[in-house]
């Protein structure tokens, strides 16, 4: 009757991780399975202990709160969410930190440092630096008034980087849309999660060298973008000059920078869009620009969708089971270590 009792206990786990999967879309066979209950056992306080971590580094730096979002979509975009975007160069592999998308813009990494120092000491070899980067990403989100959602888990680390991968993967601030929804599509992502994600840049900066094509020669013709607002434009060129100035910092969303709301897609539909990337889901295809207005309109609807993407962006080829393994420093592989 024990044996019988601890099969049907066995039964019952394995539909339960199941049911999981099938909820939240995520990978099987692949040796494991994500779920956010994945270190309720192994290390109940994994979550807290990011939670506190992350609200500490932004309330010492506003900016943080959008630095770890990045981290999020620059990571997964290349190989996957596998924490490869933490890893430093070595002589024989090349860090992604070092790619053109990355080398200027991408930053927080001691905060992660952090992070994996106190999850060490609490629950040692046990949870994963790309599992610490959805997860700062969700509470960065929440802190700075965004959504909140549940993150699935279990996610292992790589023990490689792909330079090439993020060059050519990420999308750059002045493209097409069509460009940027290729790039999108390609990582099994649609043109309501473009939108949406797009919307994380309702916080965080963006620096005078990635926009001043608009201001300036936006076509190589000496002409500024005729799509961007002309006062918005005269503001801008006062601490974005022609050369020069190359690191100043704007506000992604000039009427409220630090806060997690649906004006990024407001500012879009007045032609205030800061990147190129931005505006051009207004002005160059009409299926993102009805999802821009329905944003625009409906908070709500926003904070939603934008949940649903973010867990779909974390999804991206994660490493489980045998495949990958947990850093203990999220900056080198274990070989260094063990």
């Amino acid at each position: 009757m024990d044996r019988l009792f601890a099969k049907l206990g066995l039964l019952v786990s394995f539909l339960a991780v199941a049911h999981l999967s099938c909820l939240y879309g995520l990978p099987t066979g692949t040796g494991g399975y994500l779920y956010p209950q994945f270190y309720d056992h192994s290390c109940p306080r994994a979550q807290e202990i990011v939670r506190s971590v992350v609200e500490r580094a932004v309330a010492k730096d506003p900016r943080m709160a959008a630095s770890l979002l990045r981290l999020q979509f620059h990571d997964c975009f290349v190989q996957g969410c596998d924490a490869s975007i933490l890893l430093d160069s070595t002589g024989t592999m090349a860090s992604e930190k070092r790619s053109n998308p990355n080398r200027d813009s991408v930053r927080g990494f001691e905060v992660i440092d952090e992070i994996k120092s106190a999850l060490e000491e609490a629950c040692p070899h046990t949870v994963s630096c790309a599992d610490i980067i959805v997860l700062a990403a969700r509470d960065s989100t929440v802190l700075t008034g965004g959504p909140s959602w549940e993150v699935p888990l279990g996610r292992r680390d790589s023990r490689e980087a792909s330079l090439s991968g993020s060059n050519n993967n990420i999308p750059a601030p002045n493209i097409t849309f069509q460009n940027i929804l290729s790039k999108f599509q390609q990582q099994g992502l649609d043109i309501v999660d473009l939108v949406a994600l797009s919307g994380s840049h309702t916080i965080g900066n963006a620096r005078c060298a990635t926009f001043r094509q608009r201001l300036y020669n936006q076509n190589g013709d000496g002409k500024p973008d005729f799509t961007l607002d002309k006062h918005y434009a005269s503001e801008l060129r006062r601490r974005c000059p022609p050369s020069g100035g190359d690191q100043n910092l704007f506000y992604l969303d000039y009427v409220s920078p630090v806060h997690f709301d649906n004006s990024y897609f407001k500012n879009l539909l007045a032609y205030k869009g800061l990147l190129n990337s931005d505006e051009v889901l207004v002005t160059q295809s009409q299926a993102s620009l009805e999802l821009v207005n329905k944003y625009a309109y409906n908070g709500e609807l926003f904070f939603e969708q934008f949940a649903k993407s973010m867990v779909k962006l974390a999804n991206l080829s994660p490493l489980t089971g045998p495949r990958g393994e947990v850093r203990k420093h999220c900056r080198k592989i274990n070989k260094a270590y063990y």
